[in-house]
């Protein structure tokens, strides 16, 4: 009944749950949404020089980037929380700007990611994480 309740919560439990919630994401982020944008197609530039964006080359691998590479490193736990706040930034875009006409079900895999991201970057990698490795002394 200890797992059950939200009394005595135990670190080892509290620190898998957060590895395998940073792993999982990540992982997913990167090889279901990012790697498909690394490089950019011409869809993706194109949709962003629709909706006004200068350089859209350049903000088309800076999303690229924050999806695959930013997945990669949240997976890992590296560089945790500037990989989560790219991601952030980038599924606000996605679902504030490229789906501001949407119905919410278009917007909500964005919405999730964006508040998932917005817990790494504020929670951080938690303890199983490289992160936590390289800053232990």
């Amino acid at each position: 009944m200890k797992i059950l309740s939200s009394q005595n919560a135990n670190p080892t439990l509290d620190s898998l749950a957060v590895a395998v919630l940073r792993v999982f994401v990540g992982l997913t982020m990167a090889f279901s949404h990012g790697l498909g944008k690394v490089p950019p197609p011409e869809q993706l530039i194109g949709g962003l020089e629709s909706m006004g964006f200068p350089m859209p080359v350049f903000f088309a691998w800076c999303a690229g980037l924050a999806e695959f590479a930013g997945g990669l490193l949240l997976a890992l736990g590296l560089l945790t929380r500037p990989s989560a706040l790219f991601m952030a930034i980038t599924m606000a875009v996605a679902a504030f700007v490229a789906h501001a006409a949407d119905p919410f079900q278009k917007k909500e895999m964005a919405l999730l990611y964006l508040f998932i991201s917005l817990f790494f970057f504020i929670y951080g990698a938690g303890k199983w994480s490289l992160d936590a490795k390289l800053l232990k002394k």
